[in-house]
């Protein structure tokens, strides 16, 4: 979504550089326009799951951030189970492709859950090690 806004220019409008106390009064009603665009491609691209909490939000800004708490905190019982998939998979009668295509998917998903520490500490290069 983030490169969809990008591609769009209207990342401003989600990340704070384009609040609306930043435009003169007389571009109220153009910034309530995109404004109100925007909040329709974010609720036309998440989960049905996660549309209760956003529905009756007026500021895009207020819903990407919503989404942005909600997305990236680490489930546990996620990176667990991605562990469990990871280390349990199997290619069975898959072809070498699938299987590592599969395979990779998993590592971006739990590399994406559980990043790296981005200090040069003893303890973050014996994790990087391990990954």
């Amino acid at each position: 979504m983030r490169v969809a806004l990008l591609g769009r220019n209207k990342l401003g409008m989600v990340d704070g550089t384009c609040g609306k106390d930043k435009f003169p009064d007389s571009m109220e009603n153009h910034w309530e326009c995109v404004n109100a665009i925007v909040l329709s491609w974010l609720m036309n691209s998440v989960a049905k799951g996660l549309l209760g909490g956003i529905m009756y939000a007026s500021i895009a800004q207020t819903v990407w951030e919503d989404l942005v708490e909600k997305v990236n905190k680490v489930d546990g019982s996620r990176t667990f189970n991605l562990h469990k998939e990871i280390a349990t998979l199997t290619q069975g009668s898959a072809s070498v492709s699938v299987y590592f295509s599969k395979l990779k998917d998993l590592w971006e998903e739990f590399e994406a859950l559980v990043p790296a520490p981005g200090c040069d500490c003893p303890k973050s290069r014996d994790f990087v090690n391990y990954l």
